[in-house]
């Protein structure tokens, strides 16, 4: 199969998933919220904040305006890859970056002096999830996965992949189901199936899963359940057990149920997180109802705000940052689509201790919180090989570079 023959194929298998998130793509829902929203007894003045995906001239974009703990720096890293989400680094060191809207996926590279962005594919239906192993890229498009074969020595022409959809044979619906795949340190693909609803009755064999795989697809175990919309997550360094964010429904208030940080205990694989009967710290649903909704739910390590969004999660494993950010999770919060008051559009720290973990400030001043106003979406992280850290915003179209040197002391 030719490459061309291969997008078209592609454009063509995905067109009806792709006419749906076209037309919601500039306001962030789609008819089954609009649907919630009319049944929830709850707060439904709220309306969503349109967020364009445009293309940010590098004078506009602003990192001007991000702060950071003293000695810690921000940079433009990149840019000019609009929408650019997710990011994985290929062993010769090009970074690979994953869409939602624009059905993209990106290749960075250094090239004699000067970084720069190709648009690798390009037609898939919310490529956002992005693993690579061995040479390999693997890429998700909702139900769709493709593994390009040493895909750095063919950025000009990647050519066809290893089509391993039936294999993974993940569901094709769009809602709440964008990827977040990454492999783990038992070598399997983990993988994320999110609610194809706001909150309603899901087939829990289907969805609102982080399951596990071979990296063929073969052998699939579900590891987690109850979990409405994880696009994050990673794990701890000394523990080995899996951390991942999930995001709180929709319609049901301006200050909840808050967005979570959640962990995996490694004796119970497979246990409950809630949805859609329970949320955050406790809090029943108001309109899926059913008697001791929170009785076997595995409560969250802590909540990170309502609405704010939370995606990526990297645990710091570098030693450039000080001491005191190892082992530190770091988590990209996008910001609230439909707050009145908008929350999040930043990154926090988490500082874990058993089941339990602290939320912290990291980066902020992409929110104007007196004029309510919002100048970017940060969305994931990525550690680099000299310690430094990528911030991905969506909203921009760029990456941020964090670096840290220590504070010199003024000599008296």
């Amino acid at each position: 199969m030719s490459n061309a023959t291969l997008r078209t194929w592609v454009a063509a298998s995905a067109a009806t998933a792709i006419a749906i998130t076209a037309a919601h793509a500039q306001v962030g829902w789609s008819p089954l919220d609009r649907t919630n929203q009319a049944k929830s007894n709850q707060n439904t003045g709220l309306k969503p904040h349109p967020t364009p995906v445009t293309v940010t001239p590098v004078e506009k974009i602003p990192v001007d305006k991000l702060t950071l703990p003293a000695g810690f720096k921000a940079e433009i890293w990149s840019h000019g890859h609009p929408g650019g989400r997710t990011m994985v680094r290929g062993d010769k060191g090009t970074i690979f970056m994953g869409t939602r809207g624009p059905g993209r996926v990106y290749a960075v590279t250094d090239r004699n002096g000067k970084r720069e962005v190709k648009v690798l594919m390009q037609g898939l239906t919310q490529p956002n999830g992005l693993a690579f192993r061995n040479g390999s890229l693997y890429v998700f498009a909702i139900h769709q996965v493709f593994r390009y074969d040493n895909i750095e020595d063919k950025l000009d022409n990647p050519g066809p992949p290893v089509d391993l959809t039936k294999a993974y044979n993940l569901p094709d619906t769009v809602h709440h189901n964008w990827k977040y795949v990454a492999f783990g340190p038992d070598g399997k693909m983990y993988v994320q199936v999110g609610a194809n609803c706001n909150v309603c009755e899901i087939n829990p064999g289907i969805h609102g899963q982080i399951r596990r795989y071979n990296a063929d697809g073969t052998g699939m175990e579900i590891v987690a359940r109850g979990v409405r919309n994880t696009v994050g997550f990673d794990w701890h360094p000394q523990t080995g057990e899996l951390w991942f964010t999930d995001q709180g429904r929709d319609w049901a208030g301006n200050d909840g149920p808050q967005d979570e940080l959640n962990r995996i205990p490694r004796n119970q694989e497979g246990a409950f997180y809630g949805f859609p009967y329970c949320h955050a710290n406790g809090t029943p649903d108001p309109d899926i109802r059913r008697p001791n909704p929170c009785s076997g739910v595995m409560m969250p390590a802590a909540l990170t705000g309502p609405h704010s969004a939370g995606l990526g999660i990297t645990f710091y494993t570098g030693n450039m940052f000080p001491a005191a950010y190892r082992n530190v999770a770091f988590i990209a919060r996008r910001g609230s689509w439909n707050r009145e008051q908008k929350f999040g559009y930043d990154v926090v720290i988490a500082r874990t201790a058993g089941a339990r973990a602290v939320i912290q400030p990291f980066m902020g001043g992409l929110l104007d919180t007196k004029a309510n106003e919002f100048h970017g979406r940060p969305t994931y992280l990525l550690q680099m090989s000299d310690g430094s850290m990528l911030v991905s915003d969506e909203q921009n179209g760029a990456t941020y570079r964090i670096s840290y040197s220590a504070p010199r002391t003024a000599k008296r």
